[in-house]
């Protein structure tokens, strides 16, 4: 098994962390979710399976996460978007297919459609494209008031509140993908457990019903929560990315 290893990108001064498989095959991009990092269980368990498999294989922290620098509270999609895309044009810049997990999903689903043909595969974990308009719709008037006063109001989320700031949720609703068609033609799968409390499983069908491409497929795990994180979940979604190649 070749070792991963660490690599630092650096992107509008910011430091970004990231660890890459060199391997066969198109390299497999692993996306976390919001506050979630390229530690998580997911992302190392793919990381191994690719190491036995010798595929190639990149995971990477977005600014403000983990191991990269900068402040959670200066992030935002696009931002995210665009340390993942600088770190994929560093170190894996042939053929990809995408996994992402919860935000990973929204940014992975903008990643496929700037890179285009590049991409030969999609694999959506609880995918949540334009889950900031979620966020500020659920927002009471005193939160409301706080983001207008502050730029920025704490959520009440476990383990700690998330900040929520003005500028992610302008630069959010610049970044929706749900409002026209969705134009991927590469093989797209998509993962929901149907108990997820976070994003609602009915988005993977909406998600389906936008992609351009005739090769999508939803698969609904039905005691399955958002993160998808117990060992029969992660070897669903080891075959399911073994099955595109």
């Amino acid at each position: 098994m070749v070792d991963e290893t660490l690599h630092h990108v650096e992107r509008a001064g910011i430091r970004l962390a990231a660890r890459h498989r060199p391997g066969d095959g198109p390299t497999l991009v692993f996306l976390p979710g919001l506050r979630s990092d390229m530690r998580g269980d997911k992302a190392t368990a793919l990381s191994d399976h690719a190491g036995r498999r010798g595929r190639a294989f990149l995971r990477l922290d977005y600014s403000g996460h983990g191991e990269s620098g900068g402040r959670f509270t200066d992030g935002s999609i696009g931002i995210w978007r665009d340390d993942a895309l600088a770190v994929i044009e560093a170190l894996a810049p042939g053929p990809l297919v995408l996994v992402g997990s919860s935000m990973g999903g929204w940014i992975g689903l903008l990643l496929a459609m700037a890179l285009g043909p590049r991409v030969q595969g999609f694999v959506g974990i609880a995918a949540a494209p334009d889950f900031t308009r979620a966020m500020e719709a659920g927002l009471d008037p005193g939160q409301r008031a706080a983001l207008a006063r502050d730029g920025v109001v704490m959520l009440p989320t476990t383990p700690d509140p998330t900040p929520l700031t003005q500028r992610a949720l302008e630069d959010g609703l610049a970044c929706c993908v749900m409002d026209r068609p969705i134009p991927l033609s590469c093989p797209v799968r998509l993962l929901h457990g149907q108990r997820d409390t976070v994003v609602a499983w009915q988005l993977a069908l909406a998600i389906a019903d936008g992609i351009e491409g005739g090769d999508c497929q939803v698969l609904l795990v039905k005691d399955g929560d958002h993160r998808l994180s117990r060992p029969q979940d992660v070897q669903l979604l080891i075959a399911t990315m073994d099955g595109l190649g």
